[in-house]
């Protein structure tokens, strides 16, 4: 039996008319008619028997409806499902982000989202530059959301917003508590180099060599989340974005601009021989909102 067999077969079944299931399919009584003839040819033997102006099912109809029934469920859940994907209502939206980004900003946007596409499932991982366009090349994601991300062959970049670079030092280091910092200031101290840290780190050696500043550092890390840790104990600052900065609160640790500012952008990435999903366009506006919101 062809689906549409099985949707005439269920719709007559169930309500005993070939009119009724007309309307039931919204379609005309003849094109039922004509269904339920080619089916009961390809199976060999009727379905219905007409008695007193109904149709009513035969022995084998009765035998074949429990597994018509099944498949007609399977059918239905099919095209529920279709509809609601075309809706956006359901689907899944696999993203690849920068740690930092896992602070608040994509929490506070997949919060959001989800209150209008609740069905919507999220897979998500935390990435590096470095390891982007492979994840994307592999399908290990369909985004990829970074800070300053490089321009990659075959690659499709979203510019989402940008951060501000920012210092973060121990209180007890300036008496004044300072709201911004020079280049300059900073090779007066101690600094956590995170220069293999990613984009973020050259950035800031390239302007520190602009500059014409040395620094002097007796600890390196590479993760934002352990400089801050350090600048808390008091073994010097270090340089952060803005969103890190606001994710790792210490009454220990002030905050300061960078004069002149820096900004780094944050970018989506996506392979260009494959269109974004439509859940995923919806999607990047929440993100474009909750870093607009991180920065005010």
């Amino acid at each position: 039996m062809r689906l549409r067999h099985i949707e005439v077969f269920h719709a007559i079944y169930t309500t005993g008319s070939v009119t009724a299931a007309a309307q039931l399919l919204h379609i005309s009584q003849p094109a039922v008619s004509k269904a339920l003839g080619h089916a009961e040819q390809q199976l060999g033997f009727a379905l219905f028997k007409r008695e007193k102006g109904k149709l009513l099912p035969t022995d084998e109809a009765l035998a074949l409806f429990p597994a018509v029934e099944q498949v007609y469920r399977q059918l239905h859940s099919v095209k529920a499902l279709a509809q609601n994907i075309q809706r956006h209502d359901e689907g899944l939206i696999d993203l690849a982000i920068t740690p930092a980004l896992g602070f608040n900003v994509i929490p506070v946007a997949i919060a959001r989202f989800n209150q209008h596409y609740p069905k919507v499932r999220f897979r998500l991982q935390t990435i590096h530059n470095d390891e982007a366009m492979q994840a994307l090349v592999e399908r290990d994601c369909e985004l990829a959301l970074l800070y300053a991300s490089p321009s990659y062959p075959n690659v499709e970049a979203i510019e989402l917003g940008s951060t501000e670079i920012k210092v973060l030092y121990p209180r007890e280091t300036f008496a004044s508590q300072p709201q911004s910092l020079t280049y300059a200031d900073l090779s007066t101290q101690s600094l956590i180099a995170i220069w293999d840290s990613g984009p973020i780190g050259q950035l800031l050696w390239q302007q520190l060599n602009q500059a014409g500043v040395d620094t002097a550092s007796i600890i390196q890390v590479d993760t934002y989340y352990i400089a801050a840790r350090m600048v808390a104990q008091g073994l010097g600052c270090c340089t952060i974005d803005a969103i890190s900065a606001q994710g790792n609160p210490d009454e220990r640790i002030a905050t300061a601009s960078l004069e002149p500012p820096l900004q780094v952008p944050i970018r989506a990435l996506h392979l260009a021989a494959k269109p974004l999903s439509k859940l995923s366009q919806a999607f990047l506006p929440f993100v474009q909102s909750a870093l607009l919101e991180q920065q005010s």
